[in-house]
C-alpha cells in the first residue's frame, strides 16, 4: 500500500451523528526509533512489543452537523474534564489527516479519553493515546464504508496513528509489531506498523514488563524535539546503521530462543538510544540517579542469581523490567525487595506482553 491508497474515497458520505469508541495498547520498543523524515517518517526500523493492561480508552462524540470551515470544532476532556491543553497537538494530527478523513470539519464533537496507568508516568500515552483516536476515525469510515477489509481498516488506523505520533503506529493493537522499512522483514513499510511475520521462541511470547516509574513529573524533553535533534548528529547515521542492524540480530535471537543474547540486545538499544541524548546539541541526561542504581542492582541480581530478566528504556527515566513468566515471582520479589525504594511514591505497574 502507499499514501495514495488511504485517501478518502467516499466524501458524498458522512458518519451518522453517534458515539465511536475505541482503546489502543501502550508499546515498548525492543529497536528503538529515534530519528524521522519527511512527514513523520522514521530513519531507522523499530520492533516493539505490546502491553496488556497499559492503554488508553477513547471515545469521540459527533455532537451536531455544522458547515464545514477551515477550522475543526472540538473540545477535548480526560477522565470527563475538559482538557484544552490537549487542543493543539491533536489539532496539529487533525490537519494532517484531514485528507484522509476529510468529514470531520462536517461536525461539532468531543474527544474523551482515559488511560489505564499514569498520566506522565513514563508510559508511551501519546503512542496509545493517537492510536485510539485513529481507530476511532476509522470506525467512522467503516460505517459509511462496508466494504473495508480488516487489513485495511488496521494498515489505515496505523498510518493516521503515525501522524500523530510516529511511535503511535505500533500501538493499533498487533504483538509483536514492525514499523519501518527492512530488507529482512517482508511487507514492512515506512507508512504503517505490521506484526512481526516470523518465528517467535516460547520464551519471548510469555513474557512480563514491570514499569519502575523513577520519575512521573513532565518529560525533560519531548520526543519530537528529541527526534529532530537527530538533524546533523555526529552520531546519527552509525545510529541508523547500528539500529537496522540489530534488527536483523534480533530475527535470529527471537526465533532461536536465546534470551542472555535478547537482554544483551535490548539493553545496548537502550542504552544508545540515551547516548545520542546525551551527545546531542543541546545535550539532554534522561537518566536519573535512581535509574542508574536500578540497571546496576538488575545486573547484580541477573548474574548472581542466575536468572533471565533484563531492562529496557523509554526516552525517560523508568525503567522497563522484562522477565519471563517462568522466572516472574522470582523477579517480583526481587523487584518488591530492593528496587521499590528508588521509585517515586515506590510506584510500579506490572504489565504482561500482548501475545
Amino acid at each position: 500500500m502507499d499514501i495514495q491508497d488511504f485517501i478518502y474515497k467516499t466524501t458524498q458520505l458522512l458518519p451518522d451523528l453517534s458515539t465511536y469508541a475505541s482503546e489502543a495498547p501502550s508499546n515498548i520498543a525492543l529497536v528503538k526509533y529515534w530519528g524521522k523524515f519527511g512527514e513523520q517518517l522514521p530513519k531507522n526500523t523499530s520492533i516493539s512489543y505490546t502491553l496488556s493492561k497499559c492503554k488508553t480508552e477513547t471515545k469521540v462524540i459527533l455532537k451536531h452537523r455544522i458547515e464545514a470551515t477551515d477550522q475543526f470544532s472540538f473540545e477535548v476532556f480526560m477522565d470527563g474534564e475538559p482538557k484544552p491543553t490537549f487542543k493543539p497537538k491533536i489539532e496539529t494530527f487533525l490537519k494532517r489527516i484531514e485528507v484522509y478523513i476529510p468529514f470531520l470539519k462536517s461536525f461539532d464533537f468531543e474527544i474523551h479519553t482515559h488511560n489505564t496507568f499514569p498520566h506522565s508516568s513514563g508510559i508511551a500515552s501519546s503512542a496509545s493515546g493517537m492510536a485510539a483516536l485513529a481507530k476511532c476515525f476509522i470506525s467512522m469510515e467503516a460505517s459509511v464504508n462496508p466494504q473495508l477489509t480488516q487489513e485495511y481498516r488496521t494498515h489505515k488506523a496505523s498510518f493516521l496513528a503515525r501522524l500523530g505520533s510516529g511511535s503511535a503506529c505500533r500501538s493499533i493493537g498487533g504483538k509483536l509489531v514492525v514499523w519501518g522499512e527492512h530488507k529482512a522483514i517482508e511487507g514492512s513499510s515506512n507508512l504503517f506498523g505490521v506484526d512481526y511475520p516470523y518465528t517467535v521462541h516460547e520464551h519471548f511470547r510469555d513474557m512480563r514488563d514491570s514499569i519502575l516509574l523513577i520519575d512521573v513529573g513532565q518529560k525533560q524533553v519531548s520526543s519530537s524535539v528529541g527526534h529532530n535533534l537527530m538533524h546533523g548528529h555526529p552520531f546519527s547515521e552509525q545510529r541508523f546503521l547500528q539500529a537496522n542492524e540489530n534488527v536483523s540480530k534480533l530475527t535470529s535471537i527471537l526465533a532461536s530462543g536465546q534470551l542472555d543474547d535478547f537482554f544483551a540486545l535490548v539493553e545496548l538499544e537502550a542504552l544508545s538510544l540515551h547516548a545520542m541524548m546525551m551527545t546531542s546539541s543541546p545535550y539532554f541526561i534522561l537518566m536519573q540517579p535512581s535509574t542508574l542504581a536500578v540497571i546496576q542492582k538488575i545486573w547484580e541480581f541477573r548474574t548472581s542469581e542466575n536468572t533471565p530478566v533484563g531492562f529496557t528504556l523509554d526516552a525517560g527515566a523508568n525503567v522497563h523490567v522484562l522477565y519471563p513468566a517462568s522466572a516472574a515471582s522470582k523477579v517480583r520479589y526481587f523487584i518488591e525487595e530492593h528496587l521499590l525504594p528508588f521509585c517515586q511514591g515506590e510506584q510500579v505497574i506490572h504489565d504482561v506482553i500482548k501475545f
